[in-house]
């Protein structure tokens, strides 16, 4: 199926989150953030919820908070939560078995594309969303700085 903009999307709205500990954000205001659609980002926020990585409350003061600290949420927590079967697509069926190409691509592809997949699990599994919303403060104060 292959990588969609949802994990870029749930990457945002959990350190937009981050950055605002404490502050439930509707997802209207995650939505302005991202110059995106406030339906598109409930669902994404809904796949979190789902995932125990955010939750809701209704009413006048609802809005979405963090269901565990930054801290224990990393970038492939949220990747997991949204994103549906193999980041690397496969075939869409099988190749022709009278091919010596054919018969044999399909399992030498899966071994590569597996071990992509595990590097970049674990790549994303190394990140918090703690150290991007630091990332984000350290970087709000840098160009501060330069502007002074």
């Amino acid at each position: 199926m292959g990588v969609s903009s949802r994990s870029a999307v749930a990457i945002h709205a959990l350190t937009m989150l981050a950055r605002w500990d404490g502050r439930t954000l509707t997802s209207g205001e995650i939505a302005d953030s991202l110059s995106s659609n406030p339906v598109l980002v409930r669902r994404i926020l809904g796949s979190l919820r789902g995932a125990d990585l955010v939750w809701s409350t209704e009413g006048r003061n609802g809005g979405w908070s963090l269901a565990r600290p930054a801290r224990e949420i990393s970038l492939y927590d949220a990747y997991a939560a949204v994103e549906a079967g193999p980041v690397l697509s496969r075939h869409p069926h099988p190749p022709s078995e009278a091919c010596a190409v054919g018969r044999n691509m399909q399992r030498l592809l899966d071994v590569e594309f597996r071990s992509a997949e595990r590097a970049m699990e674990e790549r994303l599994g190394r990140t918090t969303i703690a150290q991007l919303a630091q990332r984000v403060v350290d970087i709000e104060r840098e160009a501060a700085r330069q502007e002074h």
